[in-house]
């Protein structure tokens, strides 16, 4: 959220806001009598189908317009959403719709809605990329992956406000997934009506959230508006989230904020000492995610070998790049795709399962890549790194490329894209390397580990283990954690044995929010920033 995120890439949406007593806020980024906020998104949304939505910031819209069958509240916690009930054991789920959840134009949330949504993101022509969130459900992957008519999906309306699910498998975290975006519901018929324009702008789709998009201005501009038929709209006060800007700069961001157009903005390293100099309050946020180096495994890329990919391993220092590049308060050192707050068994992940570490060592780095070069046959040629057009990935590009020249001898050409380019590229593979991360979908460790298993679209670089595989379905379809987290345990060692990527750093973020908005919620899982309990107050 997946995060790529979720799913795969994360490109994140913060936010930000001031509370200082010497600045001055200009009164139009919250407005206390409209309650109207300002705020600025990093990108504009890629993909509002929420069938096919893998960014943080497609995910954070959608999840203030549309509604699953489960929400998070403000402290993470799961509560009923279009569900007001639900029962779930080994074998299935079955959830009881409230009667008053209402789509936009005034006809109810159905069962039906639910049935038709998810069929419709397992059709293989669909292509979407989270249809593999939807396999604990009976026949989902079969239908995903074996053409299995989706009729025989385990999800079945057995009347407007009923809903049965079956599972394929034990899934302990199911209701977790319900949450998440390609659980939401769609209407058949508005779909229908849409075509190949369902999602393309704000009057091509039918909304069922706290808010609706009442305006789209592509590449310039989005507003969301209360819904006036949201089931729970007493609880909403926000009247309107005008998303008036669109920048990934951090320095433009912070020039809107100090001038009063924008009620937050994420500071880095260099906006950090600004605001720092400004007298503002600096907040801080863990986001949850995971940064690091992906390879491409494929057959006809030279990071396929081992060798090389050790070789950057031992030539790589997390501390340097976390210290001294991006030399901003939060971030931690990357060890593992398994990030500190992660639960175990009876405590956190990494202090069960300990993550192995690769010495920062040049010269054992040396002795692999001569080994490289050996079996592949060759010196090796110029590496692409493919990546973001943001400020940080490019400080982060500049220092790898800079260090492999340095310590190794490595040539490597930065491929700087926009999220929609880049995106592409790593579908098709056309990479060596790709400055990647995730963050999570839901809240349990399977929201990391399946990233890298031969089934998961969001394995850009096509790295396959059959055993790897194999853990994942053994922690997959295990109730007891000690299982599940042993097989998570073997699988971390895999990863660092193979140097299947390169952890980076894990994103904690610092942030300046405006001191008359109240109520934002951040949080690791679901919409981060969330404005669904915000008001601007006097």
């Amino acid at each position: 959220m997946r995060i790529c995120l979720a799913a795969a890439l994360l490109i994140f949406f913060q936010a930000v806001f001031l509370q200082s007593s010497s600045a001055q806020v200009d009164a139009t980024s919250a407005n206390y009598e409209t309650q109207t906020i300002t705020i600025a998104l990093t990108q504009e949304p890629p993909q509002l189908n929420g069938m096919k939505a893998t960014d943080q910031v497609s995910i954070m819209v959608l999840s203030h317009v549309m509604e699953g069958l489960v929400r998070y509240d403000r402290r993470g916690n799961i509560i009923p959403g279009v569900a007001e009930r639900w029962e779930i054991d080994e074998k299935g789920a079955t959830f009881w719709l409230r009667d008053d959840a209402l789509w936009s134009d005034g006809q109810p949330v159905t069962a039906h809605d639910f049935v038709f949504a998810w069929r419709n993101a397992l059709k293989p022509e669909t292509a979407s990329e989270y249809a593999f969130i939807l396999y604990p459900i009976k026949n989902a992957e079969a239908i995903n992956t074996e053409n299995m008519d989706g009729d025989q999906l385990g999800a079945v309306a057995i009347d407007d406000t009923t809903l049965r699910v079956v599972f394929e498998r034990p899934a302990a975290y199911f209701i977790k997934l319900t949450a998440f975006t390609t659980y939401f519901p769609v209407r058949e018929d508005f779909w229908k009506s849409r075509g190949t324009t369902y999602a393309a702008d704000a009057d091509d789709l039918l909304y069922n959230g706290p808010f609706t998009m009442t305006g789209w201005t592509h590449s310039a501009s989005l507003k969301m508006t209360k819904n006036q038929n949201y089931w729970n709209k007493q609880t909403i006060k926000l009247n309107a989230i005008n998303a008036d800007y669109i920048t990934a700069d951090t320095r433009a961001r912070l020039n809107l904020f100090i001038d009063g157009k924008i009620v937050h903005t994420r500071l880095d390293g260099e906006t950090y000492k600004d605001a720092l100099t400004q007298r503002f309050r600096i907040r801080r946020f863990n986001t949850g995610s995971v940064f690091f180096l992906e390879y491409n495994h494929r057959s006809e890329r030279v990071t396929r070998n081992l060798n090389l990919r050790r070789a950057i391993q031992h030539a790589f220092d997390p501390d340097e790049l976390v210290n001294r590049v991006l030399a901003t308060p939060g971030n931690l050192r990357g060890e593992s795709l398994f990030p500190v707050w992660i639960k175990g068994v009876d405590d956190k992940f990494r202090r069960e399962y300990p993550a192995p570490k690769a010495p920062y060592d040049v010269t054992k780095a040396m002795e692999h890549l001569k080994k490289a070069k050996a079996e592949l046959g060759m010196d090796i040629p110029p590496l692409v790194l493919l990546v973001s057009d943001s400020p940080t990935s490019a400080k982060q590009a500049e220092y790898m490329q800079g260090m492999l020249r340095a310590r190794l001898g490595l040539d490597i050409k930065i491929d700087i894209q926009t999220f929609k380019q880049r995106l592409a590229k790593m579908t098709s593979g056309d990479f060596d390397i790709v400055a990647s991360g995730w963050g999570p979908d839901f809240d349990d460790i399977m929201t990391f580990g399946d990233l890298f298993a031969s089934w998961n679209l969001n394995n850009r670089g096509r790295y396959v283990n059959s055993n790897y595989d194999r853990l994942v379905r053994v922690a997959m379809n295990n109730t007891d954690p000690k299982t599940r987290m042993n097989a998570m345990g073997e699988l971390q060692q895999i990863l660092f044995d193979e140097a299947v990527i390169l952890p980076q750093y894990e994103q904690g973020v610092i942030y300046l929010l405006h001191p008359r908005v109240k109520g934002v919620v951040r949080r690791v899982v679901g919409a981060d920033p969330d404005y669904t309990y915000a008001s601007v107050v006097p």
